[in-house]
Parts: structure tokens; sequence; C-alpha cells
């Protein structure tokens, strides 16, 4: 009894798994009005790398700015890049927050190349009830 369980852990070795190389991937941009998150995935949408705002090291009112956001974009491209090899995303933005065209400038520039852009932000189909009228 006690034969077999050493050879059940001889014969299971763990092998170090092989990085994949994923080419072209999408970047999902998602832009609040509180901070912005930047996710690089591949085609079928498993995530490769993300970052935000905030996990850059960014608090409060600085988390919602064009700038914060552009690091986040340039953190993520950086993984995904060395780590992946990846060379083109489509990007999908989402969201009204300040930090769209600086992520998207950002991915540019850390060598990624942009091959289409497009707006994901979510249409209300009658929305949310408007506030109560003022009355003075």
């Amino acid at each position: 009894m006690s034969e077999s369980r050493v050879q059940q852990t001889q014969t299971t070795k763990v092998r170090k798994k092989a990085k994949k190389q994923v080419i072209d991937g999408i970047a999902h941009i998602r832009a609040s009005f509180n901070n912005t998150v930047v996710t690089i995935t591949d085609v079928q949408g498993n995530t490769i790398s993300w970052s935000s705002a905030a996990s850059c090291g960014y608090r409060g009112s600085r988390k919602s700015t064009p700038y914060a956001a552009g690091e986040a974009a340039t953190k993520v491209a950086q993984i995904a890049t060395e780590n992946f090899g990846m060379k083109n995303v489509h990007v999908r933005v989402k969201g009204p927050g300040p930090g769209r065209e600086s992520a998207i400038r950002s991915l540019h520039t850390a060598g990624l190349k942009i091959l289409s852009i497009t707006d994901a932000t979510g249409i209300p189909f009658n929305g949310c009830r408007d506030p109560k009228k003022r009355r003075v």
C-alpha cells in the first residue's frame, strides 16, 4: 500500500507551463468618472493582463485623471508585449470617463498596433427615471 503511494508521487511531475504567444487581442477600456480599468484579452476573451488607475497607486481624485488612465494602459501593454508577444489590438471603449482617449494613445505609444476602435458604451432604453422637478 505504501509502495503505490510512492509510485504515484513519482509519476506525477508538474511541468512548467509554456508561455503562449498571442499576436492579436482586444483591449477593453472601462472609463468611469472615478476610475479607468484597462484589460487586454485574447480574441476568445480570456484575460491576459489588466490594470487600473487605482492599482497603479493613484487614490482619490487623481485616480480619475487622464494621466492615471495612460499609466494603467502603458503598464498593461508592456505586460502583454513582453510576456505574450502581442502586436495588434482591437480597442473597445466603454463609459464616459476622462481617461478614454489617453488610454488609447498610451496603448499606441507602448508599441501596440491599433486595428480598430469601437465605442461599446451602454445606451439606456428608457433608463432611469428623471429626478423630481425642482420647485422654487
